[in-house]
């Protein structure tokens, strides 16, 4: 299935303007933050589906690495749409269970009620990966200050020193959304689904960012037009809920 590419010059936002964005969303229209999850990883999965894993999943192996914060949650829910498709799906988690969010905690007792295999970060070199189809990344959002450490960094590594395509979730890990600075290290993704309105940094690493893609998750127009925004937000997804976005 193709996506059809946005042309139309839509706002870049920075890394503030998108944390508005989240707050009106649960404070002034009550869509919750689990809502908003939802609706990133089921784009995330059908994404993932129709661009890399050739419209049907069943017996592809994906590898999904899940942070603990809001773009692990989301990269759990693919997980457990790509599961329940027919894939072949290896979670990966960069923090025990005790360090989750709430809502991420909450996907991932649906997909541990699931019987669907986790396993912790410190032993992903042990993943056998023969034959391995799609990297879903969803270790660090858009919260990230300065360089990824730990088990975070470690993921991003692995990725990268496989063949399997990449795909991030909102931004490549290790990548600053608002100035575009690159992290020492980073994901260099072959494709990034971002969400509700590209954010400035994905224009200026294209490297990392590689294809890039605009999803639906349900932000009310008028949002978008509040006074601690002031943006004007074209009718992006009349089409489709992802779009192609064309390079700035």
């Amino acid at each position: 299935m193709n996506f059809p590419v946005y042309t139309q010059p839509i706002p870049a936002i920075t890394t503030e303007q998108m944390v508005e964005v989240d707050r009106l969303m649960i404070e002034k229209y009550q869509i919750t933050l689990l809502q908003m999850m939802e609706n990133a990883g089921r784009n995330l999965a059908v994404l993932s589906r129709e661009r890399f894993l050739g419209g049907n999943v069943q017996k592809k192996r994906v590898v999904v690495l899940a942070g603990s914060g809001g773009n692990g949650g989301g990269a759990l829910v693919c997980a457990r749409r790509l599961c329940i498709w027919g894939a072949n799906v290896q979670i990966v988690l960069s923090h025990p269970e005790d360090h989750f969010t709430d809502t991420v905690l909450h996907q991932f007792e649906i997909l541990k009620r699931m019987g669907e295999p986790f396993i912790h970060g410190e032993i992903v070199d042990r993943l056998a990966t023969a034959h391995l189809d799609l990297i879903i990344d969803g270790v660090i959002g858009y919260s990230l200050e300065g360089n990824p450490r730990g088990q975070s960094a470690h993921l991003i590594r692995w990725a990268n020193a496989h063949a399997a395509p990449i795909l991030a979730l909102d931004t490549p890990s290790g990548l600053n959304l608002t100035n575009g600075e690159v992290g020492t290290p980073a994901i260099k993704a072959t494709a990034t689904m971002t969400l509700a309105l590209p954010k400035k940094g994905l224009y200026e690493a294209q490297e990392n960012v590689g294809e890039l893609y605009l999803a639906d998750i349900s932000v009310p127009p008028a949002l978008y037009k509040a006074p601690s925004l002031g943006l004007q937000v074209p009718d992006i997804f009349k089409e489709r809920d992802i779009v192609h976005l064309s390079p700035q």
